[in-house]
């Protein structure tokens, strides 16, 4: 079949909606008629190296089941499905150890190969991989099994494919990798898709002390909203604003969600946390392969301080997913007003800029059919 998608055709280059052959699904596949699409930083980051292209884009989204392949147990045609960019194979040590967001299938993130091996997406007589193994920005894409998980058909696309990237690692650094407790001081840098979410995470957890960082002012107008106490442009304004406000203790826990993480913020985060505190850091660089850590060790070990990589918050897409979902349906998250703006495929470029220029705490493609 034909499907249109937008695609990175090389390094620092601008999306193109192409339009590409998808082969039918394989033993254990999906057919996708994918519904709604997010826009991630973590896409934007596919522009500069490190992955294989070109490269159909999208990791965050929502959909339909059309069509399913041989041996297809978890989903049925009909179904509505959150795509998750981390499979759940539930066999490997890391998905029975209750980390199945650490899944072995993850592995093809980078070449956006299917776990079965190879291509679904081809243009020209050339095969396609797709960010994740999942492409949420192609209208049809086929993914494994392994990448959907099953939701309540009353649910809003547009709630299912929030709950797949942004909610869920916001909500799970501060609650399952930061390990917030009632009380505690929570600074968080970064206020955009994932951050907001943190900062309602760390509010549900009761912390006693809530504060966001962000040099965006309406990102810091959305913080107070979602119930931040104290909001700051800069680290260093935070930092001395909350040195004094914790009577010289420090934050419990620091959480680094901006776009793109540099040494410098990773160093004030840090610096900002108490003894025996925890810096989660859940943000990423354009490189990867980049040293954003450089902290003096001497510190880390006379102050036991701690930094915790965080993985899609922790979670397990299988469990925490339907649960993001139950809570929201329950009226205890709030997703709706996540979403700033609404984007055809076409647009896709200018959404991007919307979220660089801070314009957006969320953008999502509606995808046409």
């Amino acid at each position: 079949m034909k499907t249109k998608a937008a695609a990175l055709t090389g390094v620092h280059r601008d999306w193109e909606v192409l339009e590409f052959d998808l082969d039918d699904p394989g033993p254990g596949e999906v057919l996708v008629q994918m519904k709604v699409a997010g826009l991630c930083h973590s896409d934007k980051h596919a522009k500069f190296g490190g992955m294989t292209y070109p490269l159909v884009g999208g990791h965050e989204g929502a959909g339909v089941v059309e069509a399913v392949g041989d041996g297809v147990s978890r989903v049925s045609i009909g179904d509505h499905v959150a795509v998750s960019w981390i499979p759940s194979c539930g066999t490997c040590r890391w998905c029975a150890s209750g980390q199945s967001n650490l899944c072995d299938l993850g592995a093809n993130m980078v070449t956006g190969e299917l776990a079965n091996g190879g291509f679904r997406f081809h243009r020209d007589g050339t095969d396609i991989g797709a960010m994740a193994a999942t492409g949420t920005f192609s209208q049809f894409s086929v993914v494994d099994q392994r990448s959907v998980v099953k939701v309540d058909p009353t649910i809003p696309f547009e709630w299912v494919s929030l709950v797949t990237c942004g909610v869920a690692t916001g909500w799970g650094s501060v609650v399952n990798a930061g390990e917030v407790k009632a009380g505690d001081t929570v600074a968080v840098y970064g206020c955009g898709g994932i951050g907001s979410n943190a900062v309602r995470a760390a509010v549900g957890a009761n912390a006693g002390l809530v504060a966001a960082i962000d040099p965006v002012e309406s990102k810091l107008e959305f913080a107070k909203q979602s119930g931040a106490d104290f909001v700051y442009t800069s680290a260093e304004e935070a930092h001395a604003d909350l040195w004094e406000r914790t009577y010289g203790v420090g934050a419990d826990v620091t959480v680094v969600t901006v776009g793109v993480v540099t040494s410098e913020v990773v160093r004030a985060a840090f610096e900002l946390t108490r003894k025996g505190g925890t810096v989660v850091l859940t943000g990423v660089s354009d490189d990867v392969m980049e040293n954003t850590i450089e902290l003096p060790g001497g510190i880390l070990t006379l102050f036991q301080k701690r930094i915790v990589g965080s993985l899609y918050g922790h979670c397990n897409p299988l469990v925490d997913i339907p649960r993001l979902l139950r809570m929201a349906q329950a009226g205890k998250l709030v997703l709706d007003d996540l979403v700033t703006r609404r984007y055809a495929l076409e647009d896709i470029n200018q959404g991007f800029d919307d979220m660089l220029a801070g314009h957006n705490i969320r953008g999502l493609i509606v995808h046409d059919h």
